[in-house]
């Protein structure tokens, strides 16, 4: 169970989610996927079908509760993401799945993620509900059979926590696509992200508003490609020259294999960053910020650009703009790290060890 359906070209988690659901296919599992939304389209439903998976608790299927008192016997583990999601539904499937295996999916850690959103903007109210999410965390993960994180030091919060739980990590999952196109001919900052994620909002803010301006001193003209959803009153305060918002697109190809560089000049958030990620697959040289490299198993220098503030991010752009040796070695090395660290072997290892052998 997720809180909706995994929708590739919306987030970098519905990416995590399909393989997620990929792999336990190939590992011999019979799979159902349940959005806590209750709501599907026919293209997300086709999807999911297509790869021999089944959809329960959307109109015209099996409610949840009527199906898991069917299967619940027959029932091998029971994978729940984001606390909101378990909170609501843990004590449902322990009673009608006894002997099913509880997974809980932190996703990220949202109350870690919450905090320092609350530090940023100085939000009491907001500080609150993170220590009520961490709470809530901690309590599904002491009674989760097994705890997924995505990063190692999300791992080694939450051990620390709960030193009898078993948590593990199962990080963003990637392919290495490859670099198509080389440096020469390559012009623009790509920034990929939905609004949807309250860090990614104020990313996308700071980068327009502040890091850009300071980049067109050097660079007069540059342009910056903003793509993922992006709400209609949020578009026009974006606006500027040479800031091309393009909002949810089917396919980043053609952005990874024009641009110059990724931007994540993500200021707050928790995880690992499928922005990030995804750019490195690509072959395209990031910049991130401290926050966005974390957990990344990343160096400054070798397969990313680090950079604190608006003057040093425009600065590492400027450099990647003038240095294409510089560019070539975050190039390769970023793919590498992708190879190393967020294949579809490591995440097959993770799902195999929580769950046995297949079914």
């Amino acid at each position: 169970m997720d809180a909706l359906m995994p929708d590739p070209t919306r987030d970098s988690g519905s990416v995590r989610m399909r393989e997620i659901l990929l792999l336990l296919r190939e590992l011999g599992w019979s799979v159902v996927f349940a959005p806590d939304s209750g709501q599907a389209t026919a293209g997300e439903q086709a999807a999911l079908s297509t790869d021999g998976i089944e959809v329960v608790g959307i109109a015209g299927a099996p409610a949840l509760p009527g199906w898991l008192r069917e299967h619940g016997g027959t029932l091998a583990a029971a994978m729940l993401c984001r606390h909101e999601v378990a909170a609501m539904h843990l004590d449902l499937v322990r009673a009608a799945a006894p002997r099913a295996r509880i997974l809980f999916d932190t996703v990220d850690l949202h109350g870690l993620r919450e905090e320092r959103t609350a530090r940023l903007e100085g939000n009491r109210a907001l500080l609150r509900k993170a220590a009520r999410s961490w709470r809530v965390e901690l309590g599904i993960a002491a009674r989760s059979d097994v705890t997924f994180v995505v990063s190692p030091v999300e791992q080694a919060l939450l051990s620390r926590e709960l030193p009898q739980s078993r948590i593990e990590l199962l990080s963003n999952i990637h392919a290495v696509v490859g670099r198509i196109a080389p440096f020469e001919g390559r012009r623009g900052v790509l920034f990929v992200g939905g609004f949807a994620h309250p860090p990614n909002r104020d990313a996308a803010h700071w980068l327009v508003e502040e890091i850009m301006p300071r980049l067109h001193r050097e660079l007069p003209g540059m342009p910056l490609h903003l793509v993922g959803s992006i709400p209609d009153d949020e578009r026009a305060s974006l606006q500027r020259e040479h800031v091309h918002v393009h909002g949810q697109v089917a396919e980043l190809g053609p952005w990874m294999e024009s641009c110059l560089v990724a931007a994540a000049p993500l200021r707050t958030g928790a995880g690992v960053k499928g922005k990030v990620n995804s750019a490195m697959s690509h072959g395209v040289p990031v910049v991130a910020t401290p926050m966005a490299a974390e957990g990344m198993h990343l160096v400054d220098g070798h397969d990313v650009l680090v950079a604190e503030t608006a003057g040093q991010f425009a600065a590492a752009i400027v450099r990647l703009a003038r240095e294409p040796e510089l560019w070539e070695r975050l190039s390769a090395n970023g793919q590498e790290n992708i190879r190393q660290h967020f294949s579809r072997d490591r995440a097959r290892e993770a799902l195999r060890r929580a769950l046995g052998t297949s079914g």
